[in-house]
């Protein structure tokens, strides 16, 4: 992003580099570890923490670094910091205690587990720049309460679709447009597609079958999209998004779409599925000047009353570092709820299940997620698709009916139900208070 390459260099010849710790050693934790060691100036990636200690140290050493040591401790931590040695660590927490760290790259894509690193990084003052749209899109509403009561940043990352629809989001904005649809365009998108059906694919590209499926069968980009609609103010159309099969230019687009309908909702989020330059994404906005209007005419943007605004690519790792200097030098954020939730992810069955089974997690065999309007969700009682794992159903549901709270026995003890509660208490109370 052009300002924050100088503000990095500067970092970088003042020997002060911004330090990093990563949550997550994964397929895309591994890229972006890569790209702060060999791409970032003025940047550095201290520790990286993971469940299995040698996926941690893999990031290292694809990256060029051989010499990391393990600690336990946060004081053995907060020392390899120190001494300027690079530190891996089975336990998280450890670095959303230490001393030493300027913000935290979270990219564990799980719900409960996240909560608490998130809480945890919070309370003890820590930026979070997180590659989790699942956490975001559950519980992001109140996480964010919590961090802005603690003085420091909540936000989503550049790289990922969410974040650059938003960038494009806000330069639409600020060239005088009112953006009206939010837009991702997709490849494919199939709700009944599981890890097996997946594998081949999963293994040609090095990732996990059950994260592919969820790109696959609609949830991942319902997370992706109910979180750009909670930072714009945006909503759906209809549950599940409308979802335009589309082979052409994404230009061309602009007449299938009501603009009546969407100022009366008040934008929308949405995808596309075929659309070229996939796989990118757009931004479809009007101008009431009819002066400017001319001039959008005649730098080939067409009549209007839609305006089509794409990026044609997202680069997800590549971009990531940007948002932590974003956030650390600016105390600018990518992507972070406006307030209460307007658009919630909800738990769909992907087979007809049976009573006292248990929902397996995301992007597996038994739900996929749907986008729903925030409003609906709270009146049917319906069951976020963040929370549906490890809760037991009471009664068998059928495929393609969605969940609702009274479906299944909820796990015991869950940070993520209790965080979720408190979300629906925080934003219900704001509300009555508004309308007073």
């Amino acid at each position: 992003m052009i300002i924050v390459d100088r503000a990095l260099q500067a970092r970088a010849e003042a020997g002060n580099p911004i330090k990093v710790g990563m949550i997550g050693a994964g397929f895309m934790g591994r890229g972006i570890a890569n790209q702060i060691i060999n791409s970032v100036p003025g940047m550095e990636l201290v520790a990286i923490s993971n469940r299995n200690l040698d996926a941690a140290k893999l990031a290292y050493s694809e990256a060029g670094i051989e010499d990391c040591e393990v600690v336990s401790t946060v004081t053995d931590l907060e020392d390899a910091i120190a001494q300027n040695r690079k530190a891996v660590t089975e336990d998280a927490l450890l670095l959303c205690r230490a001393d030493g760290i300027d913000a935290l790259i979270e990219v564990t894509g799980a719900v409960e587990f996240g909560a608490h690193l998130v809480m945890s990084a919070i309370a003890n003052r820590k930026h979070v720049i997180m590659m989790n749209a699942e956490l975001d899109g559950t519980i992001g509403p109140i996480l964010k309460v919590y961090a802005e009561k603690a003085g420091v940043i909540l936000t989503a990352c550049d790289g990922d679709q969410p974040g650059v629809q938003m960038n494009l989001y806000r330069f639409v904005k600020s060239i005088g447009l009112t953006p009206l649809i939010c837009g991702n365009i997709k490849g494919l998108q199939d709700p009944y597609r599981n890890p097996t059906t997946q594998e081949a694919f999963a293994k040609r590209w090095g990732q996990k079958p059950h994260m592919v499926t969820s790109f696959a069968d609609g949830s991942k980009i319902s997370f992706e999209q109910a979180i750009v609609a909670n930072a714009t103010g945006m909503k759906v159309a209809q549950r599940g998004m409308l979802g335009l099969d589309f082979s052409g230019h994404v230009d061309d687009m602009t007449n299938m779409y009501d603009v009546d309908k969407l100022k009366e909702w008040g934008g929308i989020v949405d995808y596309v599925v075929g659309a070229k330059p996939g796989p990118g994404v757009f931004v479809f906005a009007t101008h009431d000047d009819p002066k400017q209007r001319h001039y959008l005419n005649l730098y080939k943007l067409g009549e209007g009353p839609l305006y089509s605004f794409y990026t044609p690519y997202h680069l997800c790792h590549f971009e990531v570092p940007m948002s932590v200097a974003r956030v650390v030098l600016f105390q600018d954020y990518v992507l972070t709820p406006l307030g209460g939730p307007l658009v919630d992810v909800v738990t769909t069955a992907k087979i007809d299940l049976k009573a006292g089974e248990i929902i397996d997690a995301i992007g597996y065999y038994m739900t996929y997620g749907q986008c729903e309007n925030s409003n609906i969700v709270s009146a049917q009682n319906l069951l976020p698709m963040g929370l549906a794992e490890g809760c037991r159903l009471k009664r068998d549901v059928s495929k393609d009916q969605v969940l609702t709270y009274d479906d299944v026995e909820l796990p015991e003890g869950r940070l993520c139900d209790k965080l979720r509660s408190e979300q629906n208490a925080y934003f219900s109370i704001e509300k009555t208070l508004a309308a007073v």
